[in-house]
């Protein structure tokens, strides 16, 4: 089709469709137009299909029908932009070849590394010093061109009058992992974005971590080698024309009036709750606690800024302790899926570095640049890391500051930099021996460092025991599952839920009313004051930490049942998830009292008790016999202040292991 012809039909179709469109973007300032590239086939055919084959050419007329309707208003320098494109055109980054060269194609990945946006020259004026003449010359390549010849003759030396610059930024596009077939590395290609797509609204949607789907030209860029000249060898890069975000977190999932119309009517429903926790994970028979506090974890608490510039956070972390095969990674991979951002690492598989932020070499810039690992990579989502037991202790701890401080701070190769990490944490582990002994203790089977633990608002221990009533529903549930698998339709289908939260997490901040705090209050103090023993050391039930989870359990509640008021209902609630969890966690089989610091330090308060009366004893009986002192008497010592044998040897043992005590001949204890 001729080009005069392409105009004409492309002036004809914005008339028909897009006027309005374009009143907008010349109101908001807005140098662009979307054209719908559905509408555009339906309306010509044959335009379409040049667009796919010749796309530079089609895309300058469409922009020359644009500056036709300069009555509405500024039309220079409008930008088409097409979206919409057909499947058949979405291409892997690995199938691109040198047959795809200069067409239109349609990329999806994940954003890995982004420049910073940089001016560009597109075009350059000079004058000729000897006969005035003005030589306009086009920059289309990567080296600044001058004219080599002027009309009248003159050779060199012109005047440069002004060079029109715009913005330009490189992007590092990788294949979304879900695309890839077992072994496949995936691969990586540049993109250069120019003109409203580096400005800072759509810059968000291309921060590193995002996915996004791409429309764009395919060029070929020389690689230049050492002595200047050009090498054999091409490197490809896209010229981006449209970028949408595939995932988008809460705050920008888009939510249309009528869907906001059903949301609220659904939030009337008596059984709300029940029906809510039955979509969360309904591939997973029973554990309806959990469930209730993912689904809370989800809807978030909210997060408060104070004047002095101090932040509580309002993720709730959870983490699962259970027996193998009781479905932990399944209600993980749930969660990734359904939570926008959902992002989910496995143990081994990941490093500090991959959970925090490494430090690269930069091929853009030629210098160290940062990539952003899971933690920051969920900023606004949920991570799910799955056999948290098995990464190796440095790894872990890269996570502290990410769980309580949500950011994570780098400081590496003459990087400072702090990330934003406000990411919620669902994490599973086993327990020390594979499995749950149900003679022991729960928490001495929780080989996690103690300071990990008590980050976590929640803690459940998800325990697999025989029992003949529950065993047959629950083989009855999975067979099932397996003859028919499209038997589970959730009540509330996943796109629902989904908008559910989101709307909840965008228009609802709850406050505490004096209600709520006084059911909180309550609590806390009753569980601080019951463990106080006169005498001996007594047992911390509950830490500050758990407080503020409290406040946000209940919070999230409130924006479960979209109120703007955090009630005694849901204080209630929230004290109820806490006490649940203290009580399988927590309690001291000795004492029968709940003792936080069971989970928090590892050791139990009548245990620290036990090493400070020893340790008394030892004291004393140095004075009476001298450096050397007989077990038995320690023993006896012990029994006459009303400890066990086993108690005390165990001890003994503890004191011995932590470097206290040594046995210095069979029998004999001395202090180190």
């Amino acid at each position: 089709m001729e080009v005069q012809e392409q105009i004409k039909k492309f002036t004809e179709l914005i008339e028909g469709f897009y006027k309005e469109q374009l009143l907008n973007r010349i109101k908001n300032d807005e140098k662009f137009l979307l054209i719908d590239f559905s509408e555009l086939i339906k309306f010509e055919p044959e335009i379409a299909d040049d667009l796919l084959e010749q796309p530079d050419e089609v895309i300058k007329a469409a922009e020359i029908a644009i500056e036709q309707f300069d009555t509405l208003g500024d039309v220079r320098n409008f930008k088409a932009r097409f979206f919409n494109l057909p499947k058949g055109q979405q291409i892997m980054i690995r199938n691109i070849r040198s047959k795809h060269i200069n067409k239109f194609l349609l990329i999806e990945g994940t954003v890995r590394q982004k420049s910073d946006v940089r001016p560009q020259v597109i075009s350059a004026k000079f004058e000729c010093p000897s006969c005035g003449n003005i030589i306009n010359v086009l920059q289309l390549e990567s080296k600044f061109r001058e004219p080599t010849r002027c009309g009248c003759g003159r050779k060199g030396k012109f005047r440069l009058l002004d060079k029109e610059l715009v913005d330009a930024q490189g992007i590092v596009l990788e294949e979304a992992s879900e695309d890839l077939e077992g072994g496949e590395q995936p691969k990586r290609i540049n993109l250069l974005l120019k003109k409203d797509l580096v400005s800072p609204i759509s810059e968000k949607k291309t921060n590193p971590g995002s996915k996004v789907r791409i429309t764009g030209i395919l060029k070929e860029i020389p690689i230049l080698a050492r002595d200047g000249g050009k090498l054999t060898r091409f490197d490809l890069m896209i010229e981006a024309n449209y970028i949408e975000s595939i995932e988008e977190d809460f705050s920008s999932i888009e939510i249309s009036p009528e869907e906001e119309k059903e949301i609220i009517e659904l939030s009337q429903d008596p059984k709300l709750h029940q029906k809510l926790i039955n979509s969360s994970i309904p591939s997973i028979y029973g554990h309806e606690v959990i469930k209730e506090a993912i689904l809370m974890q989800m809807f978030g608490g909210v997060r408060k800024k104070r004047d002095d510039g101090s932040v509580t956070r309002g993720d709730i972390h959870i983490l699962l302790i259970g027996d193998p095969g009781a479905g932990k990674s399944q209600m993980l991979k749930r969660v990734s899926k359904i939570a926008p951002k959902g992002r989910f690492v496995s143990g081994k598989g990941a490093s500090g570095a991959g959970l925090t932020a490494a430090v690269v070499k930069d091929e853009f810039l030629s210098g160290w640049s940062l990539e952003a690992g899971a933690l920051v990579l969920g900023n606004m989502g949920v991570c799910c890391i799955d056999e948290l037991d098995k990464m190796s202790p440095e790894d872990r701890d890269a996570m502290h500051e990410a769980l309580e401080g949500q950011t994570v701070t780098i400081s590496k190769a003459n990087i400072q930099a702090t990330l934003r990490a406000e990411t919620t944490v669902l994490a599973a582990a086993n327990p020390k021996f594979g499995r749950f002994d149900p003679y022991e203790i729960i928490s001495k089977q929780i080989d996690l460092p103690p300071t990990l633990i008590n980050r976590f608002d929640l803690i459940f221990p998800v325990r697999d025991l025989p029992d003949a009533k529950k065993d047959e529903k629950l083989a009855s549930f999975i067979l099932n599952l397996h003859q028919s698998p499209e038997m589970i339709t959730p009540e509330i289908e996943s796109k629902k839920l989904r908008k559910y939260i989101a709307y909840s997490r965008q228009k609802k901040t709850p406050q505490l009313t004096d209600g709520a705090i006084d059911e909180i209050k309550k609590y806390y103090l009753k569980m601080r004051s019951s463990g106080s023993v006169e005498g001996e050391i007594k047992a911390i039930p509950i830490s500050a930490r758990q407080l503020e989870a409290l406040v946000r359990i209940a919070e999230a509640n409130a924006r479960l049942n979209l109120s703007d008021k955090v009630t005694r209902k849901d204080a209630k609630k929230a004290v109820e998830l806490m006490h649940y969890c203290l009580v399988q966690v927590g309690l001291d089989p000795e004492t029968g009292k709940i003792d936080i610091d069971r989970i928090s330090t590892g050791i139990p308060a009548t245990e620290r008790s036990h090493i400070t009366i020893v340790k008394e004893i030892i004291n004393e009986l140095e004075k009476k016999l001298g450096k050397t002192i007989p077990i038995d008497d320690i023993i006896e010592e012990a029994k006459q202040k009303g400890i066990g044998e086993d108690a005390i040897e165990e001890t003994i043992q503890k004191l011995k292991r932590a470097g206290d005590l040594f046995e210095p001949r069979r029998g004999f204890l001395s202090k180190i």
